[in-house]
């Protein structure tokens, strides 16, 4: 057991003995209680890739969705990496340092990514390397998430993804979920433990289920395990987000996502749904009544939100909607689809 985890194992918290370690809670906690409250998350699940040398940038723009040339240094923003057939592989937040481009992605996908990617590189200029241990990724959320992190951050970043750096660390804003400010700070082990007591005077600590569950209102999607080479990036959303740039020079799968954008409406999207159900999975497949044989769709992400109740980002064929919707079969549990932060845009308007 890392450092860190020993350190949070110390502080009461239950650790999953998965092969990347989740923070599942601290005390009998319901994510969808505490994702509505001041609190901080150690998001040990997430892993990131740093990218360094002359070349990183160029490299990394001609392998995602999002341009990566042109990334200030004020802010990070979201990309996918896509199969030569257009469908995602993995989603990123990215952010530059002084001398790397860091690539934040869940742990379980850590691996097989970086290599992927490790085979592109050729003769460039460019190394990839996982630095997960060197860094603490936490996930504050609330109403008084700003004072919290005011000791080491003064100024913060007002715009969704605007990014601060300084001698603590990195913070990133993130969009709000359930109408209260979110922030990632990233940091050093050492710098976290420091923080941990003034943290959590003012800060409920909580599993990372109650992030998970934040993004999940926030209508932003992770590709996991389960769900790679499901969706095409506007099947989820992603350009919505700011995660594909249509201006850009060619990646894996740049004509088909192209296409997808440009030739005629897009027929499938993704909503949030909630379902009365304790353990839904990602990949789970969903029915309509209107076509009860097929699935018309697929659980991109899910968080239990009540003692009974999960919420859902769910990918699926908008004509489906028109009737129940059901999950794992057409006589499954019903979902309920709630409003998105965000308009489902046309793009061929």
């Amino acid at each position: 057991m890392t450092t860190w985890l020993t350190f949070l194992a110390d502080q009461g918290a239950n650790i999953s003995d998965d092969a990347a370690p989740r923070i599942v809670s601290f005390g009998a906690e319901i994510p969808g209680e505490t994702a509505k409250t001041n609190f901080i998350a150690p998001l040990t699940h997430l892993g990131l890739i740093a990218a360094s040398g002359d070349d990183a940038a160029n490299f990394l723009h001609n392998q995602l969705t999002n341009d990566v040339e042109h990334l200030g240094s004020s802010e990070a923003r979201l990309a996918g990496y896509c199969s030569p057939k257009g469908r995602l592989l993995a989603s990123f937040l990215y952010w530059q340092t002084a001398d790397r481009i860091m690539l934040q992605l869940p742990r379980e996908l850590q691996a097989t990514i970086q290599k992927r990617l490790q085979m592109f590189i050729l003769r460039a200029k460019a190394k990839l390397a996982d630095v997960s241990e060197e860094y603490v990724m936490l996930g504050i959320a609330g109403p008084a998430a700003a004072s919290a992190l005011m000791p080491w951050f003064p100024t913060l970043p007002v715009a969704i993804y605007g990014k601060v750096d300084n001698e603590a660390g990195t913070v990133i804003r993130h969009s709000n979920a359930f109408e209260v400010p979110r922030y990632q700070w990233i940091t050093t082990v050492e710098q976290a433990i420091e923080a941990w007591p003034h943290l959590t005077e003012i800060l409920q600590a909580s599993g990372a289920d109650a992030w998970h569950l934040a993004e999940i209102d926030g209508g932003v999607p992770h590709i996991t395990a389960a769900t790679q080479e499901q969706f095409v990036p506007q099947m989820i959303n992603f350009e919505l987000l700011g995660g594909v740039n249509f201006k850009k020079g060619c990646y894996p799968g740049q004509e088909i996502v192209a296409r997808s954008q440009y030739l005629g409406k897009l027929k499938r999207r993704m909503l949030h749904a909630s379902v009365t159900a304790t353990q839904v999975a990602p990949g789970t497949e969903i029915f309509s009544a209107n076509d009860p044989d097929q699935p018309c769709g697929m659980v991109v992400n899910a968080e239990r939100s009540g003692a009974d109740i999960s919420d859902c980002l769910v990918e699926i064929k908008l004509a489906a909607t028109d009737a129940p919707v059901h999950l794992g079969s057409a006589s499954g549990p019903l979902l309920s689809f709630q409003p998105l932060p965000y308009p489902l845009t046309d793009p061929a308007v």
